[in-house]
């Protein structure tokens, strides 16, 4: 949807990203937690991917946050350090209106600006059709399904892994630092 602005989250965003998040926690299965976290935890968490230098986004509409995409490590590991992990939340009213859309691929862009190599997808719920597609559209490819691995809402859940170059991706070592 063309009314969309994409923009690095600020603090005060946190509180509307905590209101999405809230009612995916609640409602769906795109979250595997099941007690939504408080606003201080919310904001921990932005300050956490901020301190590492990666990308927090939302995308406004008018004025209103309607979703929010954010990098995260991989894994903690050193050999890790090019790859990363995307999330995305869209606010439950604004889902098939182009919000993810405009957030992945701006999330892509940036970490690919910072050198990562890979991005990965860690998508709960094989039936999270909407987000599977939305990665794909992103150039995302299934790399695997893990069976029944969270249980929520009384039925077991498989989650969805997918995954994606950024920039050159393997095809060249990482720089290496001079001793």
């Amino acid at each position: 949807m063309s009314n969309l602005i994409v923009r690095a989250s600020t603090e005060a965003d946190v509180v509307r990203c905590a209101e999405i998040y809230a009612h995916h926690v609640l409602h769906g299965t795109a979250s595997f937690e099941v007690d939504p976290p408080d606003l201080a935890e919310m904001k921990r968490r932005r300050a956490a991917v901020l301190d590492i230098g990666l990308p927090h986004l939302v995308a406004e509409r008018e004025g209103r946050v309607m979703g929010y995409a954010y990098a995260g490590n991989w894994r903690p590991r050193p050999a890790y350090k090019f790859s990363v992990e995307d999330s995305i939340y869209i606010d439950k009213d604004a889902v098939g209106q182009g919000v993810g859309k405009a957030l992945l691929p701006a999330l892509i862009e940036q970490c690919t600006t910072l050198g990562k190599r890979q991005m990965v997808a860690v998508i709960g719920d094989s039936a999270q059709t909407p987000s599977i597609r939305l990665h794909a559209s992103c150039g995302f490819e299934m790399v695997g399904t893990l069976k029944n691995i969270g249980f929520k809402f009384g039925r077991w859940l498989d989650a969805v892994l997918m995954q994606r170059s950024l920039g050159i991706g393997a095809n060249e070592l990482p720089p290496t630092r001079s001793a």
